[in-house]
């Protein structure tokens, strides 16, 4: 249930009403829009509580919200949700790049591709210290040291950094080195890992899992923002289907249907999303098309040797400058912006 105030409804009248709510013994999350509050009831009301609400001053309509997600339901928060990570903005006007290998593989490895990522106008660089891997022999990353040699490069090159987490213990470590908290599609449902970083103050981008329904990935979103944490972003990572020829099928159609149904950031991952270095710039471009906040792209200096594997999927430095040259020109298009530094000598 949301209770939405009139335009001129005073800061002290909305925690007049706040305190109201609560005296019934459930939540109340308040979302201040440009045009209206809305005051969102979590956890079972008593009815008595509705009629109540709409009796009272200041209060312009009650609705009773049937999805299971509430907070992260677009009826709670109607403007987008930006997140403001420094200088970085995700889910506004601005496209954001985050680009980088699959893994951190050794201090020279990922301070180079850092200096490429700058040079070619990203704004985050990407890196696994933990691989949740399928094959229990796959190299499973360098750990904690895999996380300083990201950070170093990181504020080296004026760069925010993004890795993955892989279970709650890791939360406060990989916190504590990152700008960014990844959940990988294998974890989209590992509720105690959800809880945990719904109560870590960093962003969190959540993979959807490669056969979740958009009911399922909301929900699993909701558990980050229920515990705590407002900052979240969606990423459509490709799910799983009959197809083979491609590693995953990237439902392009997840980036519209998101964000009709919620206000958070959606984010496209191309590479994961076809496994396939000569498709990762044609979707790339789709999904800017189809009104991404932001893309997450492997790249790698010498990706047939990469130790994860991935390599198939990881554009070649000068790839990864020529995609970031075109999608300057189709940003704008699409209602984003995004320059690059265009000092990218190509070999």
């Amino acid at each position: 249930m949301i209770a939405v105030t009139s335009s001129k409804v005073s800061d002290e009248r909305i925690d007049e009403i706040v305190h109201h709510i609560e005296k019934f013994g459930v939540q109340a999350h308040v979302s201040k829009g440009t045009d209206r509050t809305v005051i969102g009831i979590i956890g079972k009301a008593d009815p008595k509580l509705a009629e109540q609400l709409r009796q009272m001053s200041g209060i312009e309509n009650v609705i009773k919200i049937s999805k299971s997600y509430k907070l992260a339901s677009r009826d709670f928060h109607p403007d987008n949700t930006v997140i403001k990570i420094n200088d970085v903005s995700i889910g506004g006007d601005e496209l954001v790049i985050m680009g980088g290998p699959c893994a951190v593989e050794s201090p020279e490895q990922i301070d180079e591709i850092a200096r490429l990522v700058k040079l070619s106008g990203g704004q985050v660089l990407r890196g696994g210290a933990f691989k949740p891997r399928t094959g229990p022999y796959s190299f499973q990353g360098v750990g904690v040291e895999g996380l300083v040699m990201m950070a170093e490069a990181g504020r080296k090159h004026g760069l925010l950094t993004i890795t993955e987490v892989m279970t709650p213990e890791y939360v406060d470590v990989c916190a504590e080195y990152a700008d960014i908290l990844q959940v990988g599609t294998r974890n989209m449902q590992n509720f105690d890992l959800l809880r945990k970083l719904g109560t870590c103050n960093r962003p969190v981008l959540l993979k959807r899992g490669f056969s979740a329904t958009y009911d399922e990935f909301l929900n699993a979103a909701e558990y980050i923002l229920a515990s705590g944490n407002p900052n979240v972003m969606l990423c459509e990572r490709g799910i799983r289907t009959f197809e083979t020829y491609t590693r995953n099928t990237l439902d392009l159609s997840a980036i519209p249907v998101l964000q009709s149904l919620s206000h958070l950031p959606v984010i496209s991952d191309p590479s994961h999303g076809t496994g396939r270095r000569e498709l990762v710039e044609p979707m790339s471009k789709a999904s800017v098309a189809a009104g991404a906040d932001g893309l997450i792209v492997e790249m790698h200096t010498d990706p047939d040797n990469s130790m994860t594997g991935d390599g198939v999927q990881s554009l070649f430095p000068d790839q990864f400058a020529k995609l970031l040259l075109d999608l300057e020109k189709l940003a704008p298009l699409c209602g984003k912006t995004f320059n690059t530094a265009k000092s990218f000598q190509f070999a």
